[in-house]
């Protein structure tokens, strides 16, 4: 049975990644945006608004909730590249879905900014040299994190919630 809220499994950090394994982790960042709009392509705003799992997010949150995540992210691979060990700030990531944009707004906002946003991120995860996947951040929440295991981390979460929309499609046969 499928695990609807983990469609593509649960996040595992695994050791230090190599280089290769590296640029196919950026190279799946990279076609984020391409899947998210795959996945959402000829839904009616009725689908749209549909749950993906009872009491889960509706596909349009999802849409949305991408890019409120990896505008995170890139900020926080930006500070892990620019400062000491910063502390970053975490955010309540239920309560931005339901604000009137995740729940309301047009996804292809959403679209073109992730589009814009993983142009920009992408650019700079390939410049960025093998030493300084070390680096690391502290996460109130979670603890210290290496940019190897934030990389991890975002490319999983990508597949995660593209899974959750073409599962869902997949369920309901559209």
């Amino acid at each position: 049975m499928n695990n609807l809220q983990y469609p593509v499994g649960e996040f595992e950090l695994k050791a230090v990644a190599t280089q290769e394994q590296r640029r196919a982790l950026i190279e799946s960042i990279d076609q984020t945006p391409a899947r998210l709009r795959a996945a959402i392509a000829n839904l009616s705003a009725k689908q749209l608004d549909e749950r993906y799992r009872p009491e889960g997010w509706t596909v349009r949150q999802v849409v949305h909730h991408l890019p409120d995540s990896h505008l995170n992210a890139y900020t926080r691979f930006k500070l892990g590249l620019t400062e000491t060990e910063p502390t970053i700030k975490p955010y309540d990531e239920n309560r931005w879905a339901m604000l009137e944009d995740g729940r309301c707004a047009d996804p292809e906002i959403s679209l073109s900014l992730l589009d814009a946003l993983h142009k920009r991120w992408v650019i700079l995860l390939r410049s960025v040299q093998p030493q300084d996947f070390t680096r690391t951040l502290k996460h109130p929440e979670i603890g210290t994190l290496s940019l190897d295991g934030l990389l991890q981390l975002y490319e999983w979460h990508g597949r995660h919630h593209v899974a959750h929309i073409t599962s869902l499609r997949e369920r309901n046969g559209w």
